[in-house]
């Protein structure tokens, strides 16, 4: 029999990078979506589309159970991400109440695996260098419902036998990212041939490629890892260095003007992850 794997949010920005890596699997794939979005699934043939009238996180347990009957593998990328709006909005709250339904839902259908997109942003992030056992201390709204979400999710499912794995994202860019974001904003100004305002840029990050980020995500839902996992490249790059790599690509290092625009006070001076699952001697840590 052909496992089969529901993906939430397969539209957006990773959950369409996720959705073309399972694709090439080999495993049947059945997706929920809003009924105005099923256009940009049009290129996935064999495809089973789930619909929902609205919002998927306002369904009920006994929806959620229909929807997951048949369904082994549960990838749960959906979750309210307008640029500029999602971290401070209430609309987390909707979200993590959404999720913890659909788990019950998961429950009642009676799946066997269940993997989750977090965020670095769950961890107390001053530490700078962040593996997986790195103690949460998320200060927004959209980092507390993840870390919410991950903490309730991780202790239900355990207790009904359900393996739970946590992808926590860094630093994405690439194919599909929003306009006003960094990467686009920087090849927007440059293929212009047009100056470019950033901060100092001498912020240290982690910065992945969407598409690797889907790949890793495809290959947790396929595996029987458990536990959080570092959705990152491991590698420390600053800001001025990553966009001098892209400015590179144009000839045009002169159009970065680095410190016209005021470094964010918030900002912490360094966010890297460490890659691989948490140790089995740490989990319950």
């Amino acid at each position: 029999m052909t496992r089969r794997v529901l993906i939430t949010g397969a539209t957006g920005f990773v959950g369409k990078q996720i959705l073309q890596h399972l694709s090439k699997q080999g495993v049947g794939l059945s997706v929920v979506v809003r009924s105005e979005k099923q256009f940009i699934l049009k290129d996935c043939p064999g495809l089973e589309t789930i619909l929902v009238t609205q919002d998927l996180f306002s369904e009920t347990p006994e929806w959620w159970a229909t929807a997951l009957s048949g369904i082994d593998t549960v990838v749960h990328a959906a979750w309210y991400a307008e640029p500029g709006q999602y971290l401070q909005s209430s609309k987390n709250i909707d979200c993590l109440q959404g999720t913890l339904t659909m788990m019950k839902g998961a429950i009642l259908a009676g799946l066997r695996r269940f993997v989750g997109i977090g965020t670095c942003f769950e961890y107390d992030v001053s530490r700078g260098l962040l593996p997986v056992y790195t103690p949460l201390r998320p200060l927004t709204p959209y980092a507390g419902s993840k870390a919410a979400a991950f903490i309730a999710l991780s202790q239900c499912l355990r207790s009904q036998a359900i393996e739970f794995a946590w992808c926590r994202l860094f630093y994405l860019y690439g194919e599909g990212e929003d306009t006003r974001r960094l990467v686009p904003y920087l090849r927007s100004r440059l293929a212009l041939g047009e100056s470019a305002e950033l901060t100092s840029g001498n912020q240290i990050r982690d910065f992945i490629d969407v598409r690797e980020a889907g790949r890793l995500i495809a290959d947790v839902a396929l595996s029987k890892v458990q536990g959080p996992i570092n959705v990152c490249s491991g590698i420390p790059i600053t800001v001025k260095q990553f966009a001098e790599n892209i400015a590179d690509e144009y000839g045009r290092r002169d159009l970065l003007k680095f410190g016209a625009r005021s470094d964010n006070f918030f900002d912490p001076q360094m966010v890297v992850g460490v890659r691989g699952p948490m140790p089995m001697e740490k989990e319950d840590n």
